[in-house]
């Protein structure tokens, strides 16, 4: 049922003007408000109580749930609770939020207020509304909500608790816990809703893989180097992968142990890897079929960094661009297809001279696309080992490598164990 349903049937249900009605829950809804938690919001304002039907919730099983449940009642054990504020309509909320489960399965929550209850805790919760997140049905709690200690302990197969490996975290993850290495932290000021905020960006490593990460409150213990249990993350996707985020709510805590970093990316094909929907470090091999337009000598917008065309900037308009190297190759295993993108210093390698050198090329020839042309002869045809950052969208996908070596095994080879390894 879409907002104008919705809208309609609260006013028939409150005698209140359909069109104010509307506006009321639009109003909430720009505030990212659920709608169920904005249709009791404007209910409320037309003193329509707490919304109730008289009708009691069903009491399902969480493997039962979809979204087209309206409230229902589910006796659960929590698994994790993570805690972080939201802006609603100009005001700070604090809103906490995790993984519930029972003996059928396991669901996301979003509680609207604090419930006062923690991991471990066995509930009976009802008349929660459900709505849909990332893709799944969600559990909403809010102030028509009852939370209770259920009559017995709720047995579930899950581990109670939200500590994970890097390899394990998913974007949409809530309440997680890390135990990781510091490897790279930079300080950034961006401009945020409330005018300039300074926050830190970087990576975290373990020994399952690498994460890109970003605090929102500046904590002075994340220094590179820095051994720390990260506690009550979010997992957000960030160009295709999970990125951890820390809010005033997370804590972190020194360790005294080093934490173990793996050096190594996981090798996959092509069409493994692009099947995971995005991996933040992964290696391939494969061979290059195309540089394809927009490599080799190109300009980039000097506010966005975007590249731009014939000194136009989607976003700035027309800008005075900045020389700079990039390589954008089609990359082919026998499984799948991936762009491949190679920045200033990895081309510059690739083409066996820098930026200076690329534009007295340019020059002499009087056309910039000798620079890509000469990278094209020395790739196309010729097989490759990359590793880098693989995103997945409705555009493809493309691997942002940092690193791009001549491949050391043999093609035919790789491209059978290739084969071997979708076929499995």
């Amino acid at each position: 049922m879409d907002v104008t349903d919705r809208a309609e049937e609260l006013a028939s249900d409150l005698g209140a003007d359909t069109a104010e009605v509307k506006a009321d829950l639009e109003n909430l809804l720009e505030y990212s408000v659920p709608l169920d938690e904005a249709v009791q919001s404007v209910r409320r304002k037309h003193g329509g109580g707490d919304g109730g039907t008289g009708a009691t919730p069903t009491s399902v099983d969480l493997a039962e749930i979809t979204t087209d449940h309206g409230n229902v009642t589910v006796t659960v054990r929590v698994l994790t609770r993570g805690t972080r504020s939201i802006r609603y309509q100009g005001d700070d909320l604090t809103i906490h939020e995790g993984e519930l489960a029972d003996e059928t399965g396991t669901i996301d929550y979003t509680a609207w207020q604090d419930f006062g209850f923690e991991p471990g805790d066995s509930l009976t919760i009802g008349n929660a509304g459900i709505r849909e997140w990332e893709g799944a049905p969600e559990l909403n709690l809010n102030e028509s909500t009852t939370v209770a200690i259920a009559d017995e302990p709720v047995a579930v197969d899950q581990s109670v608790g939200g500590d994970r490996d890097l390899v394990e975290i998913d974007a949409g993850d809530r309440g997680r816990t890390v135990e990781v290495r510091v490897l790279e932290v930079d300080e950034k000021t961006i401009s945020g809703r409330d005018g300039e905020t300074d926050i830190l960006e970087g990576v975290l490593g373990d020994e399952t893989g690498k994460l890109p990460f970003t605090d929102w409150d500046p904590t002075p213990a994340l220094e590179a180097g820095a051994d720390v249990r990260i506690e009550d993350v979010y997992a957000r996707e960030f160009r295709g992968v999970p990125s951890i985020n820390l809010t005033r709510f997370s804590t972190v805590t020194p360790l005294s142990e080093s934490i173990a970093v793996t050096n190594e990316a996981p090798h996959h094909s092509i069409a493994a890897a692009v099947d995971t929907g995005g991996i933040f470090d992964v290696t391939v091999t494969g061979t290059v079929l195309e540089v394809r337009d927009g490599s080799g000598l190109i300009e980039r917008c000097p506010k966005c960094g975007r590249v731009i065309q014939n000194g136009q900037c989607r976003s700035h308009g027309a800008v005075d661009g900045e020389d700079d190297l990039r390589v954008k190759a089609i990359f082919d295993d026998g499984t799948d297809t991936v762009t491949v993108v190679l920045d200033d210093e990895l081309t510059a390698d690739v083409y066996g001279g820098g930026l200076d050198d690329a534009l007295a090329a340019a020059t002499e020839a009087m056309d910039k696309d000798v620079v890509a042309e000469s990278i094209a002869a020395d790739l196309v045809g010729r097989t490759y080992t990359v590793r880098g950052s693989l995103s997945v969208d409705e555009y493809g996908a493309t691997l942002d490598a940092t690193d791009f070596e001549p491949a050391a095994e043999d093609p035919a080879a790789a491209a059978r164990a290739a084969l071997a390894e979708v076929r499995e």
